[in-house]
C-alpha cells in the first residue's frame, strides 16, 4: 500500500467532534493544518457541512420519520442520525437520544460493551453500547471524508485520535476498538491537553520562543463537555535552545459542560415546579437539552438578558400542551461562576461528602463541581514547583469570556500573575493540534518533549523453592528508566522470562522517582526497594494459550514502549517468535494504601 497522503487529527469530543488534516504532499516546510467540514443531516431531508459534528446519536422509532428523512449521499433508508439533527431532534424526543457516550466509555463500573444508551430509556427503545455510539460517530466522519476524498479514503490515512489525559487504560483501548471498528487502521492516540498546546504552537509558529522563556510553566486547562483535564508544560534550556517538556498530568475528573447543563436544568425545573408543573422522565431529558441551548445562547449573546425554554407536552405536541419557562443571564452567570469556578484559597481541596450506601447507576460525576478547587489540588501535588507563568485554556466551556476571566482571577488570588495564551480556538484546537502533532512525526513543526519523570518496573516472581506460609520473593525489573522520551520503544536486554498462559494471573507494575541510576534491564530485589517503589494498579487477566495447555510457562523476552497517552505497554514475545502477548498498564492508577 502507498504512503498515506494525509495526516488526520480527530477530536472525538463529548459534545462536539472535529476533524483537521495536513496534506503531506504540500510543498511547504511548516505543517499547513486545515479543518475538514463534516456533512450531516440538518433537518428532515436536508444536509449541510459544518466544522463540528455534534456528538449525538438519534435512534428513530419505526415510522417516526418519513422515508429518506435521514439519508446522506453514502446512506439510504437510514433509521438513525449523527450530528446536528440528532441533537435538535433529541430536544423533543429525548428518550431516543444518545449523548455523553465518551463519558460512559470511561465509566469502569458498567459494561461499556453492553447496550445501555440512551441510559434509562424504556425497554422498547433501541439501545447501543458506548463503544458502538463512538464507532458510529467515527463511521460518520469516515464516510463524510471518503465522499470528499474517494482516492484517499480515511482508512488508508494516518489518524491521530485524541482522548482525555484522564482516560484510563481500558477507556483508551475501547476508543481504539471503536476506531478500528469504524475501519481506521493507522491510529495513534494523543492526549487532548497536549493536542491543544500543539494547536497553540501551530498558531504562533516560531513566535513561541519570544513568548516563553526557560523556567516558564504553562498550565493547560481543558474543560470540555464531559471531563476536566489539567497538564503542566515546562520550558527548558536544551543545548543552548528552548525546549518544551510536559511535567505533570492531572487525575480523571468527570466534570464539565454536562454538569453545567444539569445544574441549569435544575434551576429551570424548580421554576416549573413552583408554577405547579410536573415533569416526567422524558421532559426531564428535554429540559437538560433545552438548558444547554439556553446556556450557549446567553453566553454567546452577552447583551441578552434571558432565554426561553419550551418543553413539549406529554405524548405529543397537542396533548398536555407545552411547558414554558426561562433562564436569566444573571442566573446562568451565578450558577456557572459560583458553582463551577468559585473563588477559593490556594490550599483548597475538592469537597468530599459522605456517600449513601445505595447509589443509582449512572455516570460517576465528580462529587465537587468546583473546578477551581480541583485545580488547586492539582497544583498542590506539584507544590515544590512555582505556580504557572502562562495559561492555555481549551474546551467549549472556555468560549465564555466570563469563565475565562474568573479562572484567571482565581489564579491571581493565589499569588500568580500568569499570562493567558490567547491564540486559542476552543472548539477546533484539539483536532488541529492532533493533525499538527502528526506532522511533527514527519519533521514539520515543533515537538514537545514528554520525558518520563519516573522509572517503571515489572514484578517478577523469583524461582525460589516453596516454603510453607511464605510467598515467593518478588523482584522488580526496570523496563522504563527515568528520562525516557514518551513514544520510545525498547527491547529489554539479556533477560529471558517465563510467562504463564491459559490461567488467571496478576501482572504487577511499580514506579519510582528516586532511582535515576537504574537502567533498562536493572533488577532489584525486595530488599533494594522498600519505601522507594510505588505500585500502580495491577492487571488481572488470562492470556490466550493458543495451542498450549492451560498453565504452560512460555519463554519470552520483553519489548516495551511508554506511549504518549500515559501507559506502559509491555509486549512479551515468545523466544520462537510465534506469539506476542501485549499488556498495557495505566501508570497513573495507584494501588490504594
Amino acid at each position: 500500500m502507498s504512503e498515506p497522503r494525509y495526516i488526520v487529527g480527530i477530536d472525538l469530543g463529548t459534545t462536539n467532534s472535529a476533524v483537521a488534516f495536513v496534506d503531506r504532499q504540500a510543498e511547504t516546510k511548516d505543517a499547513e493544518v486545515s479543518v475538514f467540514s463534516v456533512l450531516q443531516v440538518e433537518k428532515v431531508a436536508t444536509t449541510l457541512a459544518e466544522k463540528t459534528l455534534p456528538s449525538f446519536l438519534y435512534l428513530a422509532g419505526p415510522g417516526e420519520l418519513p422515508p429518506g428523512a435521514l439519508d446522506l449521499p453514502w446512506a439510504e433508508d437510514r433509521s438513525f442520525a449523527v450530528g446536528r439533527f440528532a441533537r435538535e431532534r433529541g430536544k423533543e424526543v429525548s428518550l431516543r437520544l444518545v449523548s455523553s457516550a465518551k463519558s460512559w466509555l470511561s465509566h469502569g463500573a458498567v459494561d461499556r460493551k453492553s447496550a445501555l444508551l440512551p441510559f434509562g430509556s424504556p425497554d422498547e427503545v433501541q439501545k447501543v453500547s458506548p463503544i458502538e455510539a463512538s464507532k458510529r460517530y467515527l463511521e460518520h466522519i469516515r464516510d463524510a471524508w471518503d465522499a470528499e476524498h474517494p482516492e484517499h479514503r480515511l482508512g488508508d490515512q494516518r489518524v491521530f485520535l485524541t482522548v482525555p489525559a484522564s482516560f484510563d487504560a481500558v477507556a483508551r483501548q475501547l476508543t481504539l476498538e471503536a476506531a478500528e471498528g469504524a475501519g481506521l487502521r493507522d491510529i495513534s492516540l494523543l492526549e487532548e491537553p497536549q493536542a491543544a498546546f500543539y494547536a497553540w504552537l501551530d498558531a504562533v509558529k516560531e513566535g513561541w520562543r519570544t513568548v516563553l522563556q526557560p523556567g516558564d510553566r504553562v498550565l493547560v486547562s481543558d474543560v470540555g463537555g464531559g471531563t476536566t483535564d489539567f497538564s503542566l508544560i515546562e520550558v527548558t534550556n536544551k543545548d543552548g535552545g528552548l525546549a518544551l517538556e510536559r511535567v505533570a498530568v492531572g487525575d480523571h475528573i468527570l466534570l464539565g459542560g454536562d454538569n453545567m447543563d444539569l445544574a441549569l436544568a435544575h434551576v429551570a425545573a424548580e421554576k416549573l415546579r413552583g408554577a405547579g408543573k410536573k415533569l416526567d422522565a422524558g421532559q426531564d431529558r428535554q429540559l437538560v437539552a433545552a438548558a444547554r441551548a439556553a446556556k450557549e445562547h446567553l453566553l454567546t449573546h452577552p447583551d441578552e438578558e434571558r432565554a426561553a425554554i419550551t418543553l413539549l407536552g406529554r405524548g405529543s405536541k397537542l396533548i398536555g400542551g407545552k411547558l414554558e419557562t426561562e433562564l436569566l443571564a444573571s442566573e446562568v452567570k451565578t450558577v456557572l461562576l459560583d458553582g463551577f469556578f468559585p473563588s477559593c484559597e490556594r490550599s483548597a481541596k475538592p469537597i468530599e461528602r459522605a456517600r449513601t450506601g445505595f447509589l443509582e447507576l449512572g455516570l460517576p460525576f465528580a462529587q465537587d463541581a468546583g473546578i477551581t478547587r480541583h485545580l488547586a489540588a492539582f497544583l498542590a501535588r506539584n507544590a515544590d514547583a512555582p505556580l504557572p507563568t502562562h495559561v492555555l485554556l481549551n474546551g467549549g466551556v472556555m468560549n465564555s469570556p466570563v469563565m475565562r476571566e474568573r479562572l484567571m482571577s482565581v489564579l491571581q488570588s493565589w499569588g500568580s500573575t500568569p499570562r493567558l495564551l490567547e491564540e486559542a480556538d476552543y472548539d477546533l484546537a484539539v483536532a488541529r493540534g492532533a493533525a499538527y502533532y502528526g506532522a511533527t512525526k514527519d519533521g514539520r513543526g515543533i515537538r514537545i518533549k514528554s520525558a518520563t519523570a519516573r522509572a517503571y518496573y515489572v514484578g517478577i516472581e523469583s524461582a525460589a523453592p516453596a516454603v510453607p506460609g511464605v510467598k515467593r520473593p518478588i523482584k522488580a525489573l526496570c523496563v522504563v528508566p527515568m528520562g525516557v522520551e514518551e513514544g520510545t520503544e525498547s527491547k529489554v536486554p539479556g533477560l529471558e522470562l517465563g510467562l504463564v498462559v491459559g490461567q488467571p494471573v496478576e501482572f504487577r507494575l511499580f514506579s519510582s522517582s528516586q532511582r535515576p541510576e537504574d537502567r533498562l534491564g536493572t533488577v532489584l530485589s525486595e530488599y533494594d526497594w522498600p519505601d522507594v517503589l510505588e505500585e500502580t494498579a495491577p492487571l488481572s487477566l488470562t492470556l490466550p494459550p493458543g495451542e498450549r495447555a492451560a498453565g504452560t510457562v512460555v519463554p519470552v523476552r520483553l519489548e516495551v514502549k511508554i506511549t504518549e497517552v500515559g501507559t506502559v505497554r509491555v509486549e512479551s514475545v515468545s523466544t520462537d517468535g510465534k506469539q506476542r502477548f501485549p499488556l498495557s498498564f495505566d501508570v497513573r492508577e495507584r494501588v490504594p494504601s
